[in-house]
Order: C-alpha cells, then structure tokens, then sequence
C-alpha cells in the first residue's frame, strides 16, 4: 500500500523526553489486565456434537469481583486524555497545532487496525475454505469484534480532543459538567422507559466526561488537591458506586455496564484516577526500577497492537485447544470446575506469552511514522467518520469474509483522506522553498481544529 510504503519508521514512543512514566506503567498494566480478563472469558468444550466455544463468566459470582478489579477501561479513557493534552500542548510549543495532532491518531490507530482486520477477514476464508463448520466460523468473527468498540470510540475522543481541550481551557469545569449531566440524562432515560438502546448514546457522554477528566489530571489540578480531598472523592464515587448495586440502577458486574456504557463508569473512572494521584509517588518509583522498567519499555510502542491482537491469539489459542482435545480423546476440565481453575494459571500465562510474541514483530506496524497530514478539517473529519464506520460495521454485522473486507476499504480510505493530497504536498514545499528564500508563501492555510 502506498501508505506503507511511504512512511518511515518513528521513534520509540518512550524515547520521548518527558513522558510520565507513572501513567506509563499504569497503562501497561491495563493493557495486561484485558488480556487477563477476556482470557478469563474463553471457554472451550468439547462434546459428542463436535467443540464449543462460550463466555465462561455467562452466569457466575466469579465475574463480579473479577471485573472490580480488572475493569480499566475508563482509566484508559483517562490516561487517553492526559497523553493526548500532554502531546497536543507539547506539539504547540513546537509550532504544531490541531489538525497534526488529529492526523497523526488516525494513522496511528487505524493502519495497524487495517492490518489486523485485513488478517483475519484472511483467515477467516481460509477456515471456510478448509470446511469449518459456518457457525464456528461465524462466532470466531462475532468474538473478534467485540473488543473492537474500544478503537472506534478512542478514535472519536481523539478527533474531537483539540476542540474538547480549548473548552476545557476556557471552561473545564462548566465542560466536564455538561458531559457528565448528559451521562445521568441518558441513564435516567434508559432505567425509567427500560430500553436499553438509550444507553449507547453514552457511547459519547460517558467517554468523553472521563477523556476531560484526563484534562484535569494533565493540568495538574488533580494532584494539587490535599490527600484528604482526593481521599473524599475516591471513598465517595465508590460509595455512590455501591448505592447504585443495591439500588439497582446499575449492576454489580462492571463488564456489563460497558454495553451500553453506564454512569457506572464515571464513578469507576473518577475512584481510580484519585487512587492514582494518591500513588502517583509510589508508582513513580516504582517504574524507575528495572524489571518495571522493561515492562514499560515492552507495553507502551505496541499498546494498540496487544489491544488488536490478543482477541484473535486467544481465539486461536481456544481452536488449538479444541483440536488438540478432539484429536487425543483427552477430556478439557468442566468449564467453572475445580480442575478448570487449576488449569486458569497455565491459560493465562500461556495467552500472556502468545500475545507478546505476536505482538512484538507487528508492532513495527504501529511505530511507522505518520505521513505528511492534511490540513483539511472536513478531510480529517471524513476520515474519522470511515474509521468509525469501519467498526461500526464490524460490531453490528459481524466479521465475516465480506464485511472485514469493506471495512479493510473504509480503513484504507481513512488513511487516505487524512493524508495531505499530492498537490498540497508541492504547495507545502514550494511555500517551505519561499521560506527558506525569505519570501512568504501566498497560500492561506485552514483553519486548525485546536
């Protein structure tokens, strides 16, 4: 692709001087806890009708307190935010403005999401072609998307994230208020008519309040405030949390509050980022130690490649099971048994272990340098619209052969569309030319998004 071919490799994101490495160490500590959690998930049978493959939490007590302790995506969507005001201000300060910033998270998320769905639309024919059984088939693509609402929901934070971050400039408290009001409206429509489908219209509210509350802990507003306030604020979202389980406005199982997402979140999302400016100290000295070290090192060039890839390894991993199983007659313990738990600490090291190992060469696909961005705000917001459109796709069809390849389509024209066009590539660098001879270059450029 041409997009492939043209860029170059980038610096180590952690070759940059001034990158916090306590939000570092948080956020590859994350990215290991969904790679734990989903793995926890996989449930691999095999019967007298042939292998089956079902969520092991469906209708357990183990899910509760497992996902109090393992849902991290709304620290993700803060640690979203903090990185994304620290390099936007940093970019300013180097002359940059809004419309790089934008360009650059496109390429950087989507290219290696083109990689990846491209891969397993592939591998996908291949099992169909091989005369795997179409509802296997079927599920594996059901499976592999799911996760996927996490790229398309970033991707519009971080398109929106130099508008949302003038608001908070000018506005932060006023911004992070009306996010979060239309949160609870949104609940409150779900839980009084009882349609679920109200819920993902915080798919925006819910993400976006807690991307700004990473604003607030960039500013350093967070960590300016005494021990004892952060301490109120993290004992009073985890009491409001708690009302809200006996209540029975939201439910105790965290995963399930994430679809739709629920006000639960902000709760979860405002405990954990005060309990981490409480640690900010320990942490940092934690991470200054090696073994920590190398784990930040690993974890932070290739974050979106183990977030992309380790749905698929564990997938293959679950077949490789069943086959194996099928082909030695050896019984697989009871999902949810004894057996089953003493075999849970070997399946996660083994899913930890595949997933690095498959994503440590494909990470190269993350670290290509974006090319020359467009300066166009409607290009750049075409381009995020196909991006969204692209898992959109995936997450209400299904991947199968056919929409993994439209997707592949749309991801590509992403690409594209946030590229600087060919033509402006020479009006850049005929005005670059009129710089350096010491005239001003005529053309007028667009008007920045942040």
């Amino acid at each position: 692709m041409t997009i492939v071919r043209t860029a170059v490799a980038a610096p180590s994101p952690i070759d940059t001087p001034g990158r916090d490495r306590a939000i570092d160490l948080v956020r590859a500590a994350c990215i290991a806890g969904v790679v734990v959690l989903h793995a926890m998930m996989v449930g691999v049978a095999v019967t007298d009708a042939g292998p089956s493959f079902v969520n092991a939490s469906d209708g357990t007590r183990w899910i509760v307190p497992l996902s109090w302790l393992l849902q991290v995506m709304p620290l993700f969507f803060v640690i979203g935010g903090f990185s994304g005001a620290t390099a936007l201000r940093r970019a300013r300060r180097r002359g940059r403005d809004g419309v790089d910033f934008v360009a650059g998270r496109i390429h950087r998320l989507l290219l290696p999401a083109l990689v990846t769905i491209a891969t397993v639309g592939a591998l996908l024919a291949l099992l169909t072609a091989a005369g795997a059984p179409a509802d296997l088939v079927a599920l594996a693509g059901f499976r592999f998307a799911q996760p996927l609402w996490f790229l398309g929901v970033f991707l519009v934070c971080q398109a929106l994230l130099p508008v949302l971050l003038r608001l908070h400039e000018t506005a932060p408290v006023r911004t992070a208020t009306i996010l979060a009001a239309m949160a609870v409206a949104v609940d409150v429509v779900r839980v009084g008519t009882g349609i679920d489908a109200y819920g993902f219209l915080n798919l925006a509210f819910v993400w976006l309040a807690l991307q700004q509350l990473g604003f607030f802990l960039a500013d350093g507003r967070i960590d300016a405030l005494s021990r004892r306030s952060r301490m109120l604020w993290a004992a009073a979202a985890i009491g409001l949390l708690a009302i809200s389980f006996v209540a029975g406005v939201h439910s105790p199982d965290l995963v399930a509050n994430i679809n739709p997402p629920t006000t639960a979140l902000l709760l979860v999302g405002i405990a954990h980022t005060a309990l981490f400016s409480l640690l900010r100290g320990p942490l940092e000295r934690l991470a200054a130690r090696p073994a920590p070290g190398r784990l930040i090192d690993a974890v932070t060039p290739r974050a979106m490649t183990v977030y992309l890839w380790h749905m698929p390894v564990l997938l293959c991993l679950a077949g490789l099971t069943a086959a194996v199983a099928t082909i030695t007659t050896l019984p697989l313990p009871a999902i949810d048994g004894p057996w089953w738990w003493l075999s849970r600490p070997a399946w996660l090291a083994l899913a930890l272990a595949a997933t690095a190992a498959v994503a440590w060469p494909l990470a190269r696909i993350e670290a290509i340098r974006s090319p020359q961005g467009t300066r166009s705000v409607g290009r750049l917001g075409l381009a995020a619209g196909a991006g969204t459109a692209a898992v959109a796709l995936l997450l209400v069809a299904g991947t199968t052969v056919f929409t993994a390849a439209v997707a592949a389509v749309l991801l590509v024209a992403a690409l594209r569309l946030a590229r600087a066009p060919q033509s402006g590539d020479r009006r850049r660098r005929t005005a670059d030319r009129s710089i350096i001879r010491g005239s001003r270059p005529r053309t007028r450029p667009d008007l920045p998004l942040g």
